[in-house]
């Protein structure tokens, strides 16, 4: 029995491309995060990947990422399920910052260790370990059920959403998931095991089209 999860992080959006901290906040993906999620759909489409349920955020830009990739691969009538829980982590008082900015006001090290720790969250917001919290139990009740019954999944969310979940599926501490980022528009294949481990993971990376 095939049990395929692929995670996907949204493409390109307006805040990422003017270094703004996202969180919570809705922006639109650029044009080049449009490319992007079409590049990804039509990456997994070209490998003869195939969905059965998608799962995405209560965010635009992981919303119409999922969309954009689903409609590359010629199945856009795929159920598609959106859940807060898949929402980017709450960065609270650093929503709507510049990076820049945050790191002259707080200095480097404290914005990094907001920006990657597990446990030390920004005020007013999410640590990872906080996103975790919400995350793992959606997935371990609502998506990991319907791919140990064989059902091909997608889920399109976010850089923090995802991290929390591939640190569970790739076993990854506490202090090693602080050095992992997961890239816009870059599919992460797994295939799981009966015992709902990971069986084999690939990384689906080519050039962006931009023509698309």
């Amino acid at each position: 029995m095939e049990r395929l999860l692929v995670l996907a992080r949204h493409g390109q959006s307006e805040w990422n491309l003017k270094k703004l901290f996202t969180g919570w906040r809705d922006p639109e993906l650029t044009d080049l995060g449009v490319a992007e999620a079409r590049t990804a759909g039509r990456w997994l489409g070209e490998q003869g990947y195939r969905f059965d349920v998608a799962f995405t955020s209560n965010l635009r830009r992981a919303q119409r990422t999922c969309a954009l990739m689903l409609e590359e691969m010629g199945q856009p009538e795929v159920e598609t399920i959106r859940a807060e829980a898949l929402n980017e982590r709450d960065y609270g008082d650093l929503s709507g910052l510049n990076k820049d900015d945050a790191r002259e006001r707080w200095g480097d090290a404290q914005v990094h260790q907001w920006r990657r720790s597990y446990d030390i969250p920004p005020p007013g917001g999410e640590s990872l370990k906080d996103t975790a919290a919400r995350v793992l139990p959606y997935y371990i009740q609502t998506i990991l059920p319907r791919v140990m019954a064989g059902e091909r999944v997608l889920v399109a969310a976010h850089g923090n959403s995802l991290r929390a979940l591939v640190m569970v599926l790739d076993g990854l501490t506490t202090k090693t998931i602080a050095s992992l980022e997961i890239a816009t528009g870059i599919p992460l294949v797994y295939q799981l095991k009966a015992d709902t481990t990971v069986e084999s993971k690939s990384v689906l990376e080519r050039d962006i089209d931009h023509d698309v």
